[in-house]
């Protein structure tokens, strides 16, 4: 067969067409139509973020404002690109650095704790003001919902949000089931038009955590029992329980595997999961001793205790928890848990099993900030 070179420009549009429709991330969407005019016009513009289409309050929030919001913010890592021409920018991989973005209107956003939904209203000196997108490789990681009123803030009483399907292709509400994890453990669901959210399996109030994996809406409830929810809103066991002692079960993709992250308090909970942002500044809020770490062996159909993370680090955020490898970041070791405990941000050595907590935000860990503001030595520990 004769081998001959083709332009990107000349592709056959089926076989763009095919190529675009299996980009789930907005950013590479854009890339993808930004090549030239013909893979432009191979797939169809994205459509615009949803607007705040009102929902029914969940029960049993009660309040005045009677209808609620929700707010989409985006993981991003940013990474230097290779550019030799250009000094200033750093060449190493290491030197990207995580950006929680909200665009809460068109055209403008806000900077969000990658940990939680709180707004960084202050930035150190060094932070820059402008980040030039071209200046940088932006790979999406992951993405965060949240239950709000019309002004913004926060609805007390969901503990988590999920949207699904969740793709670059169903950008609006209406195209979506909206999951929650509600106060008390329990797990309801609404679509845009229903009147009121409607509970799935009423019968257990012991859900800890919802992720969307590999095109699937799966649950996990406080015994560690994985299930899933199939399209007649019925739950379906994925795994056994495996029984972990721990206060509260975080679900994790990492690598394109799923893992429970079973969190120890040092006192037990009452009700529902914690939502770390909810704790008013003068509560006592639980403190976290340690993390245990379980992978499922779907071809036993068992949980395996993981002692070694690797080159991994698991994040667990308030809306939503994902996984990085530490070679992309400076300063950053691999085989731990970042996590909150009130307003603070700690992180769990899995090795030698020690929790060390990061004294400010404003000289973090090199993971949330740019390479030249992260400093090693931002940590005191608390078991060490």
């Amino acid at each position: 067969m004769d081998e001959r070179e083709v332009e990107w420009s000349a592709l056959p549009m089926e076989l763009l067409l095919l190529i675009g429709k299996t980009l789930q991330d907005r950013i590479d969407v854009i890339r993808f139509r930004s090549i030239c005019v013909p893979w432009r016009s191979s797939i169809p513009p994205l459509r615009e973020l949803s607007p705040s289409l009102p929902l029914p309050l969940p029960y049993p929030v009660r309040s005045a404002r009677n209808q609620a919001f929700v707010s989409q913010s985006t993981i991003y890592r940013l990474e230097p690109p290779d550019d030799d021409d250009n000094p200033k920018i750093p060449t190493c991989s290491t030197n990207s650095w995580l950006v929680r973005v909200e665009e809460f209107e068109p055209g403008r956003a806000r900077l969000l704790n990658p940990l939680s939904s709180l707004h960084i209203r202050f930035l150190p000196d060094p932070f820059p003001k402008v980040i030039n997108l071209l200046d940088f490789r932006v790979v999406e990681v992951s993405k965060a919902y949240e239950l709000q009123y019309s002004s913004g803030m926060p609805i007390a009483g969901v503990n988590k949000l999920v949207l699904f399907p969740n793709s670059a292709w169903t950008s609006y509400v209406e195209d979506t089931v909206i999951f929650a994890l509600l106060n008390e453990g329990k797990l309801g669901y609404v679509k845009h038009g229903d009147e009121k959210w409607t509970l799935i399996n009423d019968q257990n109030f012991d859900y800890d955590d919802i992720i969307v994996y590999k095109g699937q809406s799966y649950v996990v409830d406080r015994l560690g029992t994985v299930s899933w929810i199939n399209s007649s809103m019925k739950l379906i066991q994925f795994s056994p329980p495996f029984c972990g002692l721990g206060n509260q079960k975080h679900l994790v993709e990492s690598c394109g595997e799923l893992y429970i992250v079973d969190r120890y308090f040092e006192f037990d909970r009452e009700g529902g999961r914690w939502h770390f942002d909810l704790f008013p500044s003068n509560s006592v809020c639980p403190k976290t001793v340690t993390f245990k770490v379980y992978k499922l062996d779907q071809e036993w159909g068992c949980w395996v205790m993981v002692k070694n993370l690797g080159d991994r680090v698991f994040i667990l955020g308030n809306e939503c928890s994902f996984s990085v490898s530490a070679r992309e970041f400076s300063e950053c070791k691999g085989n731990s848990i970042y996590f909150t405990d009130g307003n603070d941000i700690g992180v769990f050595y899995v090795e030698n099993q020690r929790i060390c907590m990061i004294v400010d935000y404003k000289d973090q860990c090199p993971i949330f900030c740019p390479p030249h503001l992260g400093s090693a030595q931002n940590l005191r520990s608390s078991k060490c």
